[in-house]
């Protein structure tokens, strides 16, 4: 059996990284070996462990800097874009593989990510779902193979009462996958009054804010007589959590380059 990898995860405290803590440090392929959260949390400094309940992980204290007497592998990173660009330089010095689940990255951000493919292997996803991003390759094959035909495309999205932006960041990824497969045409976020007819040429985008669903993504391709509609729904963030773990595995011993979810997939 080979060692674990030291996983140095980034957000502990967060939801989805209380979720990751716990699936992984539930796996055989993981060690965690660093627990990194703002020094403004409430939980800063406590003893990681005792946080999340998991007694195995005690005497992990949740911290901000870099641990410089464990040796870390992979980094998974579920924070804030000025979370990650912390990290990052670190990462590239030592060639250290990075999963980034972290959105809203600023463009001279996103630039020093790009820049950093060169030097490690790099991951970085809005969702982080293998269903997902299953459904993403079926809705490209989809979107070719019906865009000469008279089919209206929509998007629905449906997440909890929380969540601070709209549409999803995988919601825009969808609609950015048809217009690679399409063109560039138009979107519309939602619709009220008399529009008028709907146009040939459009994609649809609703978002719908309601008590704790976790995430729902439909695509409808509708004409006249039938409609195919594509959808994902996860019913717990733990869908995300795995989908991070099998990033990291992947990418450890990878040569350094950008890679996606669909590598990882074997598609």
């Amino acid at each position: 059996m080979t060692n674990p990898i030291g996983l140095l995860i980034n957000g502990v405290c967060g939801r989805m990284g209380r979720r990751l803590v716990h699936l992984a440090s539930q796996d055989d392929r993981f060690c965690i070996v660093a627990a990194l959260e703002t020094t403004d949390h409430p939980k800063f400094g406590h003893d990681l462990g005792m946080v999340i309940g998991q007694p195995s992980l005690e005497g992990l204290l949740i911290t901000s800097e870099w641990p410089g007497n464990r040796s870390v592998e992979a980094v998974i990173d579920f924070s804030t874009p000025h979370g990650t660009a912390e990290l990052l330089p670190i990462c590239r010095k030592d060639h250290i593989p990075m999963v980034i689940a972290t959105t809203g990255h600023s463009a001279v951000q996103l630039e020093a990510l790009q820049e950093a493919g060169h030097e490690l292997p790099l991951l970085m996803s809005s969702n982080f779902s293998l269903g997902m991003n299953l459904l993403m390759k079926l809705l490209a094959m989809t979107a070719s193979a019906l865009k000469e035909q008279d089919f209206d495309i929509e998007i629905i999205e449906k997440h909890h009462r929380f969540k601070k932006d709209s549409p999803s960041g995988t919601a825009i990824r969808l609609a950015q996958i048809i217009q690679e497969q399409v063109g560039p045409i138009p979107i519309r976020h939602g619709r009220e009054g008399i529009v008028g007819e709907r146009p040939r040429r459009e994609i649809g985008v609703h978002s719908v804010r309601a008590g704790d669903e976790v995430g729902d993504h439909s695509v409808l391709f509708s004409t006249l007589g039938e409609t195919l509609e594509l959808h994902h729904r996860a019913t717990s963030r733990d869908a995300f959590a795995k989908g991070a773990l099998e990033a990291a595995h992947f990418l450890v011993n990878r040569p350094p380059g950008w890679y996606n979810l669909s590598d990882v997939l074997g598609l």
